[in-house]
């Protein structure tokens, strides 16, 4: 699959090449804002495993490597916002969910915390917000070439084809 926009032929006349909506900048600042955070937690994560105790070191390691592994999902999913992607929209709404399910995960139990909370909900909101608006819809849709049948025959190869007994 060519994901390459210089190389794919230009099918869409309501698309140009250089448009780029506010709201795709708006959801570019918004997943490079949430890598840059999420890049700080892991480093101050890493401080606190440097410092830990042999004890809680497994747990910490683990939530470290998955700090890390999110920060990369985050910059990758930035950056294929910023190139246009198509496959960045759904990454991006599974990103903003988990946020979701931290959210209100932040409003219960013992140690909960609720202006945290609010926060990332407010965060998750506009993040799936911000995928849905039409323009970061169209900005992003990956293009197709109309299909002719030409290409159909030229594909056919013999003895595929129904057998006429």
């Amino acid at each position: 699959m060519n994901t390459d926009r210089k190389h794919t032929p230009d099918t869409s006349a309501d698309r140009p090449e250089r448009s780029f909506p506010a709201a795709l900048g708006c959801l570019v600042a918004l997943l490079a804002l949430e890598a840059l955070a999420l890049i700080a937690v892991v480093i101050w994560l890493g401080v606190l495993e440097a410092q830990a105790t042999a004890s809680d070191s497994v747990s910490g390691l683990a939530l470290l490597l998955i700090g890390a592994l999110c920060a990369v999902w985050l910059v990758l999913t930035a950056v294929a916002g910023a190139r246009r992607r198509s496959w960045m929209r759904g990454s991006s709404i599974t990103w903003h969910v988990i946020v979701l399910a931290i959210a209100i995960g932040c409003f219960t139990g013992v140690t909960a915390v609720p202006a945290a909370g609010w926060w990332l909900l407010v965060i998750a909101l506009l993040g799936i917000g911000l995928v849905l608006v039409p323009s970061v819809t169209v900005a992003t849709a990956r293009e197709v070439a109309p299909y002719s049948e030409a290409q159909d025959d030229s594909e056919a190869k013999p003895g595929n084809g129904p057998r006429a007994d």
